[in-house]
Formats: C-alpha cells, structure tokens, sequence
C-alpha cells in the first residue's frame, strides 16, 4: 500500500494533478481524502486545496 499526496492552490490545479497521477499509474484506488484550509493574509484570502491517494501497485 501506497500514498500520494497533492497540494495546489486552485482546485483546477488539484484536480489536473490528480488526473495527471490517475492516468500515469496503473494502480487501485483503495481511498481519496480531500481537504481545504483556508488563511488570511492581510486583506487577502489564501487557498489550500489537498489530498490523498491511498492505493495499490498492481
């Protein structure tokens, strides 16, 4: 068992990553966790979009 993790300020970015991953492996997904954090930097908001592959090498 495996894990992957992914960090991307923009969701798109996230989810191109993940999908980027998912077609380069042959491999079983056992589990995805998804997070966002959210801080403020000022006046300014900032993003964190995570996750986490769990999986298996076929």
């Amino acid at each position: 068992m495996r894990v992957k993790l992914f960090d991307e300020n923009h969701e798109k970015d996230l989810e191109n990553s993940i999908n980027e991953f998912l077609k380069d492996n042959n491999c079983d997904i056992i589990d995805i966790k998804y997070q966002v954090a959210i801080a403020m930097f000022g006046e300014e908001q900032i993003y964190c979009f995570s996750a986490m592959i769990i999986y298996e090498e076929k």
